[in-house]
């Protein structure tokens, strides 16, 4: 009876009858489906809910503000946080393909993710000035390789156990209880008074909590067992990955792409700057919640919409996301230019635009990663691409000091344009769910 249940869930979530079609999954991977596909929704939520709890953008920087940590730590939360996930996994990889069930790199990945974010919540409860920021910094950069592991096998995971047509709506889905969770906690940030760094502080360790029971969620996983590899050394790795770039065109092209995309990533700290320049701090810190509930709405409310999106098209979803990202930032400047960026409704409103075209670039780039590469370039495709975007992230450190000499209007034009093209670019990718 509960069986039955949860396959009719399965079926109105996906809109699906589970006929065999198109679905590049093996029959033994079919016959698991729609358990797995409940276990990715969990899992993949509950992380979902931990990220916007420890948000490096949001709560941490609000976090060693709050601790009395310098003012220059602050600048390495978003590049060791990003960059620290994504970086790595070109020498990561090899090793990881080693595994023939690789959903234990990600439950062992998670699990330190979840005791990372426990020791940041202690340090929060114990330690203030420069040793509170170095020491959450120290446990961010364990975290982000921790999640660098998640990432490289996560995809691939992912694309042997739910099939090509219904992966977006898994993701989605997890999005949107993501999001609604994340929202609940904004609303209480929005409304904690005196008592919001114990609530944050307490954030962080039920973060480690989530972290740690998603880890036992996808363990649970039923995955065929995996080929593993032959082992090379890093750099033959490095040359080999590398040397797919040369022979796949829509494989540059995707990452083209979603470099540009970035922008969408980038941008938040400068329109926020720009549209709270007259702020004293005390009014900074009160919005915290307001921010959050503006980020969590906009993943509430699309995120299950672009997975569905994804599952039709994910070519579509980034051209629509570069458009949206380039309507976002080209709209801020619009209203900076008229007065109105500071406005009750002005900032939140340009913020939750360019968090839903984020959400979307989040859900079309993973989902057409998945889709367009197969099950032998799955992971090698992945790391690479996240190991370029690595790059460009720590690169986008550069805008800082862009700002610094021809302003914030200067860097949010340089983004929006580089979300525009991004569109522009997208129109040439293949549409890889109808292949």
């Amino acid at each position: 009876m509960v069986q039955d249940k949860k396959k009719a869930v399965f079926r109105l979530l996906t809109s699906t009858s589970e006929a065999p079609g198109n679905l590049d999954i093996s029959d033994t991977a079919r016959e698991h489906e729609p358990d797995n596909f409940f276990r990715h929704v969990t899992s993949l939520s509950a992380s979902k809910i931990a990220d916007g709890l420890i948000d490096p953008k949001l709560v941490l920087s609000w976090l060693l503000t709050a601790l009395g940590a310098p003012a220059g730590l602050l600048g390495l939360l978003v590049p060791i946080r990003e960059a620290g996930a994504l970086f790595p996994q070109m020498f990561t990889a090899g090793a990881l393909r080693q595994f023939k069930h690789r959903k234990w790199a990600w439950a062992g990945g998670a699990l330190i993710e979840g005791v990372a974010a426990i020791a940041m919540g202690l340090t929060a409860f114990m330690l203030t000035g420069a040793a509170a920021g170095w020491a959450i910094l120290a446990a961010l950069a364990v975290l982000a390789l921790a999640r660098s592991v998640c990432s490289v096998t996560y995809k691939d995971v992912l694309g042997k156990t739910i099939a090509k047509s219904r992966r977006g709506t898994a993701t989605g889905t997890a999005g949107t209880i993501g999001a609604g969770a994340v929202l609940a906690y904004g609303v209480l940030l929005a409304f904690a008074g005196e008592d919001r760094l114990a609530l944050v502080t307490g954030g962080l360790v039920l973060a480690g909590v989530l972290w740690v029971a998603a880890a036992i969620v996808f363990a649970s996983l039923t995955e065929e067992a995996s080929a593993p590899e032959t082992s090379s050394s890093p750099v033959r790795r490095l040359a080999e990955d590398f040397g797919l770039l040369a022979r796949d065109a829509q494989l540059r092209r995707f990452i083209l792409v979603r470099a540009l995309l970035t922008s969408t990533a980038l941008a938040p700290p400068f329109m926020v700057a720009l549209g709270t320049q007259t702020d004293t701090a005390r009014n900074m810190f009160g919005g915290l919640g307001l921010l959050v509930v503006a980020s969590a709405s906009a993943g509430l409310l699309s995120s299950y919409v672009w997975g569905r999106l994804a599952d039709r098209s994910s070519r579509k979803v980034l051209i629509l996301t570069g458009l949206s990202g380039a309507l976002a930032l080209f709209g801020t400047l619009g209203l900076n230019a008229a007065g109105l960026l500071a406005a009750k409704a002005g900032l939140p409103v340009m913020i939750f635009i360019l968090m839903i075209a984020y959400q979307g670039v989040r859900l079309g780039r993973s989902t057409h990663l998945v889709d367009m590469a197969t099950a032998e370039t799955r992971a090698a495709y992945t790391a690479l691409s996240n190991t370029i975007i690595g790059t460009v992230l720590i690169l986008g450190g550069g805008f800082s000091l862009v700002a610094s000499f021809a302003g914030l209007t200067a860097v949010i034009a340089i983004l929006g344009v580089m979300s525009a093209v991004a569109a522009l670019f997208a129109l040439g990718l293949d549409e890889v769910q109808s292949g």
